[in-house]
């Protein structure tokens, strides 16, 4: 294959911020123009089974859909243990060696988590050596909101910081007011746009994790 393929994946979690766990995992093959090749929508089954740790879920409202989804087969239930086997075969067979997320340091942190805490530190990383972890939300903040069209829509928070989350990216990207699901599969299919809308530029970027990405609109402001 002569072109060049990246997963992007997205978590949601329940436990504590400090500690977080996985119940849901979503994520998707593209290419550099967005193009879809693959996708899988996953219910954590150590997690998502485990009722007392699921009433910390910060999305819990979000449960019974999760239900119908499993019902309906959009969704399945696994073993972190078979979903992991599954991005490993994705990654050899699409010769990928670089995986995204927006807000990167959160999922590759719960995701951490989960198999430390399922195996007594035994296994400490979830990714294997040589994968490169990269942020969508650093690069969109140094493609997007840097941007002068994106200084003058001029979303600000309490804080009256520029907004930079994947929802304002994500509307910024269409020209929409968009919120997010809120479920793995569907916001990373969301963070792939974005990614692939940073991409078109051709504009040189540091896809490192940076947890105070978000100072660099400000600065552009």
């Amino acid at each position: 294959m002569n072109k060049k393929f990246m997963l992007i994946l997205d978590t949601e979690t329940a436990n504590s911020l400090e500690d977080t766990l996985p119940y849901d995992i979503g994520f998707t093959v593209i290419d550099k123009k967005g193009n879809i090749y693959e996708e899988h929508s996953f219910a954590i089954s150590e997690i998502f089974d485990w009722t007392e740790l699921m009433s910390t879920a910060y999305y819990k409202a979000k449960l019974p859909k999760y239900y119908e989804k499993l019902k309906q087969g959009t969704m399945q239930k696994a073993s972190i243990w078979t979903i992991r086997k599954l991005i490993f075969e994705l990654l050899e067979k699409y010769n990928i060696n670089e995986v995204y997320a927006y807000n990167a340091s959160f999922d590759i942190k719960a995701l951490n988590n989960l198999v430390r805490y399922l195996t007594g530190s035994a296994c400490r990383y979830f990714f294997k050596y040589g994968i490169q972890i990269c942020d969508i939300w650093h690069i969109a903040c140094q493609v997007l909101g840097t941007q002068k069209t994106f200084q003058w829509d001029n979303v600000r928070n309490k804080n009256n910081n520029l907004i930079t989350n994947a929802e304002r990216m994500y509307s910024y990207c269409e020209d929409i007011d968009f919120k997010e699901d809120h479920t793995g599969l569907e916001d990373a299919r969301v963070e792939a746009q974005i990614l692939a809308r940073c991409l078109r530029s051709h504009k040189k970027i540091n896809k490192n994790i940076n947890r105070w990405c978000w100072l660099i609109p400000q600065r552009v402001a």
